[in-house]
């Protein structure tokens, strides 16, 4: 619990991505009546931050001229292809030096609500946090709330490194979030994410419709082998193309393959059997062994293999270099894993050969799933 005085709370807006990805300034696409930076703000200015700093760096002024910033403090990043770090830098050391703790917010996030960005501030005031951070149905998401005794640590970053990368040191420091938003979850990478975007500005996706599990629409369940107790499961966690790839390769070995993401549907994942759009296992049907495969690109590895090490499966694989590895197993240990149950995750995943694109690591984690099976048989 912080003290009794006022606790002032700022927000830090990154957006001065070059959106390379998209063609154009991502921070000006428009979402009905708003641009998708000028809904972020408004839904910060509605919320109980008493300051907020936006950060500018490619098409600054482009960007400046076309959004609102009444009340606003605008500040530039002229190094801003060096990546996040530095923008974070930026927006930080701009803050008033009385700020306590500030939110750090993307630009291409416009759904996230302003009762979300409260319930953040009021977790981090009654738990006495260093870090808040946003989760829904299992899924970790953003914005991030910093308190001020962490700037200096994410103000040191460098290259296109987010805060994520100071959660490791401060495990015992931080707080999850549970929201009923699924706004956390929706950001613009690409054109598609833009244009699922669209739909939900327009009502088109209610958040229902985003985030509901999907089974098997227009297909017999039973039929399908869902409820056949005789399956063994591939339980494939994330969107990246090596989980497309697995997929493929789960259902020609027999599995009945589940994929685990907040956004996909079954349109997005054709070789799968499930779609689960909550980051928990125990919704599964029952079956025979379970082999779990993490691959979310970092979003949420930690809270998967925790899920994985907690439902006690018979395989379970991260997608991740050693580094990264060790960042998820440092930061479950300060949740209470221990060695010995980190020691059965395979990280990375996949047995050793030379794997390049995605179906070459698909299949080097496919052949370690059926050397544990052969094993589990022999014993």
């Amino acid at each position: 619990m912080k003290g009794q005085r006022r606790i002032r709370i700022g927000a830090v807006v990154l957006a001065a991505g070059t959106s390379s990805r998209m063609g154009e300034p991502k921070q000006l696409l428009r979402l009905g009546e708003q641009t998708v930076l000028g809904q972020t703000l408004n839904n910060l200015r509605r919320s109980r931050v008493q300051e907020i700093v936006l950060v500018l760096g490619a098409a600054a002024q482009t960007i400046a001229q076309q959004t609102a910033t009444d009340g606003i403090k605008i500040v530039i990043n002229e190094q801003f292809r060096e990546g996040m770090g530095r923008s974070l830098r930026t927006g930080l050391a701009a803050l008033n030096p009385e700020i306590d703790a500030a939110l750090v917010v993307l630009a291409d996030q416009p759904f996230v609500r302003p009762a979300t960005f409260d319930r953040l501030i009021e977790r981090y005031i009654e738990s006495g946090a260093q870090i808040a951070i946003p989760t829904h149905r299992g899924f970790r998401g953003n914005p991030v709330l910093l308190d001020h005794s962490v700037f200096a640590e994410v103000m040191a970053l460098t290259g296109d490194i987010g805060c994520r990368a100071i959660f490791g040191s401060h495990a015992e420091g931080i707080v999850r979030v549970a929201v009923e938003d699924v706004g956390i979850l929706l950001d613009i990478d690409s054109k598609a994410d833009f244009e699922r975007l669209q739909r939900f500005a327009s009502g088109e996706d209610s958040e229902t419709t985003v985030m509901e599990a999907a089974v098997l629409s227009g297909r017999d369940i039973a039929e399908a082998g869902i409820l056949r107790a005789d399956k063994e499961d591939l339980v494939l966690v994330g969107a990246d193309p090596v989980v497309l790839a697995l997929a493929k390769f789960g259902q020609l070995l027999g599995f009945r393959v589940v994929v685990v993401d907040p956004l996909l549907n079954l349109t997005d994942a054709p070789y799968a059997d499930l779609v689960l759009n909550s980051l928990d296992f125990s919704r599964l049907p029952g079956g025979l062994a379970r082999y779990v495969v993490v691959a979310s690109r970092g979003r949420f590895d930690e809270e998967a293999v925790e899920e994985g090490l907690r439902a006690n499966v018979a395989y379970l694989g991260l997608l991740a270099n050693k580094k990264r590895a060790q960042e998820v197993f440092r930061a479950l240990e300060a949740r209470g894993a221990t060695r010995d149950k980190l020691t059965f995750v395979h990280a990375p995943a996949g047995l050793d050969i030379n794997a390049e694109s995605p179906e070459e690591i698909a299949l080097s984690i496919m052949a370690e799933i059926i050397l544990e099976k052969k094993k589990r048989r022999a014993e």
